[in-house]
């Protein structure tokens, strides 16, 4: 039998900028460091990578938080027994509008400047306003059903007591969001970097607030074995989980930062400018062409000296169950049943690094 050190390892992700620790981590040769010959795979959509993982054509896979809990309770799909050894980062999601709408909230609440992190209370009198005139709802999207995005933005509507009646719900690729705004197929989405920044650059949208602004310092993104990869190559998940820490500790620093964003930037990643990139992975915001990008220093975290932002904690899985059950995902007898201790594998983590 080969060795963990000759085996391949193929490893799926979505192109986003919170792809960084994969992309550092094979760049600068940690895996190669840890014994590892992994090949990066970039899928197209969630569910495409969630198929490709749960059929075993992925090895492993940078995953959204919720997905390793949808995946156990078999939502959307075939129940598989998905795990999470390491959480890869925290926070990276943003809210964009379309030009036209940000218009039409200034408009109607007599907007002169743009007021940010934005209300959903200014959203909500649009949505006021459109009902009594009977006009169409307004479509907003997000990357996957079960995704803090969704929940985000159910989370932020919320706020502004604006009900899922009054608006319409869709699911669009993070690569397709872009175009979707520009085409008005859309009228505005939650997604991860670079994808706002590229409407804002593009002159298509404004982004008024980030996930920091909704619930900041939650997991993000994760990275997703099935259970019985862990069981059949142990030292192999050791392995990866090790390489993917060492690129999220090399993340911390601004400088790194930058060179992370030319690293992504380039065809076999991204394929995206550095000026759309960067700003997130430098803690700035950029909101609309013209004025200043918000300062947002943790924007996307990847690693804390004053917090273990990547062990897969049991309240983290908790909070995104509640999540699951309070958005009607699931019943609240399901969500009692669940053994998130089997999902987000704190042992596994802190067995890896303790050591």
């Amino acid at each position: 039998m080969n060795s963990d050190a000759s085996m391949p390892v193929t490893l799926g992700y979505v192109a986003l900028t919170d792809s960084a620790p994969l992309v550092v981590a094979k760049e600068l040769g940690f895996f190669t460091e840890h014994g590892l010959n992994v090949t990066l795979q970039a899928q197209h959509s969630w569910s495409t990578l969630r198929d490709k993982l749960h059929a075993g054509v992925l090895d492993a896979a940078h995953m959204l938080a919720p997905m390793p809990i949808a995946s156990a309770l078999g939502l959307a799909g075939p129940a598989c027994d998905v795990m999470t050894p390491l959480v890869l980062s925290q926070n990276g999601n943003a809210i964009t509008l379309s030009n036209a709408v940000y218009d039409e909230i200034a408009a109607t609440n007599d907007f002169s400047d743009l007021h940010l992190p934005l209300s959903a209370n200014a959203l909500g009198a649009v949505v006021a306003q459109r009902r009594k005139q009977h006009r169409a709802k307004l479509r907003f999207a997000s990357v996957f059903p079960y995704s803090c995005h969704y929940y985000q933005l159910v989370d932020w509507l919320a706020s502004g007591q604006i009900s899922l009646d009054d608006v319409e719900l869709v699911i669009v690729p993070p690569t397709n969001m872009v175009d979707a705004l520009h085409c008005g197929d859309i009228d505005g989405y939650c997604v991860g970097g670079p994808w706002n920044a590229k409407a804002v650059r593009a002159g298509f949208g404004v982004t008024v607030l980030t996930s920091c602004d909704i619930w900041p310092n939650s997991a993000e993104k994760v990275l997703g074995v099935l259970s019985q990869y862990h069981q059949r190559y142990p030292e192999r998940v050791t392995k990866l989980c090790r390489a993917l820490k060492q690129a999220c500790c090399w993340l911390e620093t601004i400088p790194n930062r930058f060179e992370s964003a030319r690293l992504l930037s380039g065809y076999d990643y991204l394929d995206a400018p550095i000026d759309v990139i960067a700003p997130s992975l430098i803690g700035s915001c950029v909101v609309k062409p013209g004025l200043s990008p918000r300062e947002i220093p943790d924007y996307n975290l990847f690693f804390s000296e004053h917090a273990d932002v990547n062990a897969p904690s049991l309240q983290c899985a908790q909070w995104l169950l509640a999540k699951m059950e309070s958005t009607g995902q699931l019943s609240k007898v399901v969500a009692s049943e669940v053994d998130l201790s089997r999902i987000y594998r704190s042992d596994i983590y802190h067995q890896i690094f303790s050591s």
